[in-house]
């Protein structure tokens, strides 16, 4: 038989690592998975602990070693995808100084206000200073907060100490390829949310000297910048005797996990778009060129295809939203009324939510509970139920979040759409949301775009990865993966039920204009325990 050959992925999602392995054919061969908790700090702060990454990855490898290792023994390259828009405080010792600052934290938003003020004023930004980064860059800034360069920022001004002993600031991606290979790099993709980068030429992008400059930020503490979908270099001699990987493995430059996804999807032709749903979601397709819609924060950005751009926005809070149904009120883990959630509890929950109409019976769900970052970039927006009775029931209640979930991209695929100058005619849905065959159909409901519920939706981001290590190294084209990639049914909108979600649809956007300004004040100097001590 001749020699396979395979390749390990590491998708660091926020709810935790999975790691994988793909034969060359894209083929999944064994996948686990870890959870890591989230550390909330105040009302603005979240963050992770990077040696939680790291445990949960040396974990699963410890297990594959155990069932797969004649596999292990073949893999040629590993990639990382993962969360972006993450900073990562790297000490002298190669080790990090405190916890990892994820894409969810804005503790940073009045660093960004400040790069980006000035007058006259639109949408809140200085025009002439936000028109000087989407030049150079293609983007700004936003002023929410959550951008890598507004949590080095955060640092700078509010923990000193932490920014003075910082060696370099890593993105999560490229701190587990450091972690891997002992070399701190960024790619042209991982840094684009640091705002620092000339995009101009999708051929040769590079620092710029002028907006660093303006940042504050010493460069000395940003990590060099390699070619996207580059080989890195290879695996530290220790994981390689430790897992039993070969020290010719090489290590790929990596993605973020919104890139990662657009090719795993297949969608890898311009305006091939994909919907996402885990922990946030997205819509997202790569284009041929380069655009900024600064007022519904959409930009396309360098992709994790050499030489091309991805359309990139996102919702804040989608799977996350089922999460805090389950954990905070329907199985509390903590308190006198602690109970545990069934094991099955999406798939119970997928049964009740089919049980109920489209509409939900008028209970609507606002999923903005960490405030929102498009198609509005807004973080003192807030979520919950609205027009709720005595006759809903939990069956509503979780239908009304897969709605809720829906309502805003369907919002946010409205400007997707007017970006792309296209009207989509299908989307493939991919994520643990898109193992969901009610989902599915909802969103084609709301949408009224024809759904395609992808295979092994779960694993898009790691195939993603494993197919980008195989072009990378010559062993597969661009061509192969679109075919590669299998959906396994479609959904198509019905006119009944998209009649009663454009009625609901136009309470949601409604709701949201005329209730930011009550939003702002309301969560603008929110108590907390920690503001009393």
């Amino acid at each position: 038989m001749p020699h396979q050959e395979y390749i390990l992925t590491i998708d660091l999602g926020t709810s935790g690592p999975k790691v994988s392995l793909f034969d060359s054919k894209l083929v999944l061969v064994a996948s686990g998975f870890r959870e890591v908790p989230l550390i909330l700090e105040g009302r603005e702060g979240v963050e992770q602990n990077p040696a939680d990454w790291i445990s949960g990855i040396e974990a699963i490898l410890t297990e594959l070693k155990n069932d797969h290792s004649s596999e292990l023994s073949q893999v040629i390259a590993v990639n990382v995808t993962a969360q972006w828009s993450g900073t990562v405080a790297l000490g002298e010792n190669g080790k990090p100084l405190m916890n990892a600052i994820i894409w969810m934290d804005s503790r940073g938003a009045p660093g960004a206000e400040a790069l980006t003020d000035g007058w006259p004023k639109v949408d809140g930004y200085g025009l002439f200073e936000v028109l000087n980064w989407i030049r150079i860059t293609g983007g700004a800034p936003t002023r929410s907060g959550k951008d890598s360069i507004s949590h080095i920022l955060y640092l700078k001004k509010e923990r000193p100490e932490v920014y003075k002993q910082t060696r370099v600031f890593l993105e999560p991606k490229d701190y587990i390829n450091f972690y891997l290979t002992g070399k701190s790099a960024a790619s042209y993709d991982s840094i684009t949310v640091h705002w620092l980068t000339d995009n101009r030429d999708i051929h040769k992008i590079k620092y710029s000297d002028s907006l660093i400059k303006k940042s504050g930020i010493d460069r000395a503490k940003l990590p060099d910048l390699v070619a996207i979908n580059s080989v890195i270099g290879k695996l530290r001699t220790e994981l390689t005797e430790r897992f039993g990987i070969p020290a010719n493995a090489v290590v790929i430059s990596g993605t973020p996990d919104l890139h990662s996804g657009a090719v795993g999807s297949g969608g890898v032709l311009d305006f091939a778009p994909h919907v996402y749903i885990g922990t946030s979601s997205w819509i997202v397709c790569h284009v041929p060129f380069k655009k900024t819609d600064l007022f519904h924060n959409m930009a396309s950005l360098p992709s994790a295809i050499p030489g091309r751009y991805l359309l990139v926005n996102e919702q804040q809070t989608a799977g996350a939203s089922l999460q805090f149904l389950r954990n905070q009120v329907f199985f509390p883990k903590n308190g006198v009324l602690a109970t545990k959630a069934p094991p099955d509890f999406y798939q119970k929950m997928d049964e009740l939510a089919d049980s109920v109409t489209s509409g939900s019976e008028g209970l609507l769900f606002l999923p903005w509970l960490n405030g929102e970052r498009s198609p509005f970039d807004v973080k003192n927006v807030r979520g919950g139920f609205i027009n709720m009775s005595l006759r809903h029931e939990q069956r509503h209640m979780i239908r009304a979040v897969l709605e809720g979930v829906a309502y805003n991209l369907r919002w946010l695929a409205e400007y997707t759409q007017k970006f792309c100058n296209k009207r989509f005619e299908s989307i493939r849905f991919i994520g643990g949301g898109a193992q969901s065959r009610v989902w599915s159909q909802i969103l084609a409901d709301v949408l009224k775009i024809r759904i395609e519920q992808m295979d092994a939706p779960l694993s898009a981001n790691s195939r993603g990865a494993a197919a980008l290590a195989l072009v990378a190294l010559g062993k597969l084209t661009l061509e192969e993966v679109q075919t590669l990639a299998k959906v396994k049914e479609v959904f198509i909108p019905r006119e009944e039920a998209s009649r009663v979600h454009d009625r609901q649809y136009k309470g949601f956007v409604d709701f949201f204009n005329r209730n930011q300004g009550w939003f702002n004040k309301a969560n603008r100097d929110v108590y907390t325990p920690e503001k009393a001590t």
